[in-house]
């Protein structure tokens, strides 16, 4: 299926964005300049060693398992993960990258295929792990390489999930109105194979709209918002139940969390009060129930009702502690309590303040 024209130019626009200097020194103890190189192009070795090389990459058998492994670890959506998976997976992601980029050079016809597609969803665990790192410049970079990756795999729902993961890196830089036209465009695009959509088809285009409710209502515009969610809610109706394909999250429980979302981007504090305690996330993976306690702990924290907020986020920390501890919401929460307290912080706040650094 063909790209329309205007997805094309609306991605394409992307490509070039230079990189100023990004601290990745915080992430792990590794060379910020390995994660970087990788990103951006360069050749990157293991052990001595050209990936390439290596007879395990033959037929893509160890790579896919590799990849599809980094790629459930970068967006925190396995049951039990490490405590220290961002870590984990900042150490990875240069491997990973290299061999995806060797892997596409050296295999033919589907192999090369897969190997396209497998590489795309990598660069989309990068941009999301990224994102979330509040480093948006270097995510831009790889979400549009995850972009070319997967117009070359060919793969409708691949490209669709890329679709996504670009219009996330839109809104991390500002660029509300764009991230609803690529919305728009990768929902035209889609549209077609919805007569037999499988389950994982359905919950990328779902997502699609989740994150385009978040563009339009951080521009201001209610009536796409209204029509965003309504599309996806029937989507996730169509579904059926929350599931997880292709670490999407999706299903009602998601819309719900976005409903939220929204209504704090919207400035609807008591809409967001009084959906958000109400949402059952326990079905869901851990990094989305991080994420809908600090949206919770944003709405509470806008009324003033910070010992609440703080119950709910240090509650997420013990889930999921290097998500809490690594957002860029939770170092804006903990910053805004902090300076907003009178005297010196509680025990309580310096400690979390400790673990969640924030700029003074």
């Amino acid at each position: 299926m063909p790209l329309r024209r205007s997805s094309g130019m609306a991605v394409a626009r992307i490509a070039g964005f230079q990189t100023p200097g990004l601290n990745f020194e915080r992430l792990s103890g590794r060379p910020s300049a390995v994660v970087r190189q990788a990103v951006s192009g360069g050749q990157v070795e293991r052990d001595g060693r050209g990936i390439a090389s290596e007879g395990s990459l033959r037929q893509g058998d160890l790579y896919g398992r590799v990849l599809l492994g980094v790629r459930a670890q970068a967006t925190s959506y396995r049951g039990r993960e490490r405590n220290s998976r961002y870590g984990y997976v900042v150490a990875r992601l240069p491997q990973a990258l290299a061999a995806g980029q060797a892997a596409t050079q050296t295999h033919e016809g589907e192999d090369q295929e897969q190997s396209f597609a497998l590489l795309a969803l990598t660069y989309q665990a990068t941009a999301v792990l990224l994102t979330k790192l509040g480093e948006a410049d270097l995510a831009w970079i790889a979400a549009e390489r995850g972009f070319t990756a997967a117009q070359r795999c060919g793969d409708v729902v691949v490209i669709g999930s890329l679709f996504r993961s670009v219009t996330h890196t839109l809104l991390s830089t500002g660029r509300f109105r764009e991230a609803k036209q690529l919305t728009a465009d990768a929902a035209a695009y889609m549209q077609p194979g919805l007569a037999g959509a499988t389950p994982e088809y359905l919950s990328v285009y779902g997502t699609l709209f989740l994150a385009g409710s978040v563009a339009a209502a951080r521009d201001e515009d209610r009536t796409a918002v209204r029509s965003f969610l309504s599309e996806a809610d029937e989507t996730a109706r169509r579904l059926g139940h929350d599931a997880n394909h292709l670490w999407t999250a999706f299903g009602p429980t998601n819309v719900a969390i976005h409903r939220v979302t929204t209504a704090m981007d919207l400035d609807d504090v008591q809409v967001a009060i009084d959906l958000g305690p109400r949402i059952d996330t326990t079905g869901l993976p851990a990094e989305r129930q991080a994420r809908h306690a600090l949206e919770t702990a944003r709405a509470l924290t806008a009324w003033n009702r910070t010992d609440e907020a703080m119950a709910v986020v240090l509650s997420a920390e013990q889930q999921a502690p290097e998500q809490i501890r690594h957002h860029a919401i939770s170092r804006q929460l903990v910053q805004n309590w902090v300076r907003r307290g009178r005297g010196r912080p509680s025990h309580q706040l310096a400690s979390l303040a400790q673990r969640v650094p924030f700029t003074a």
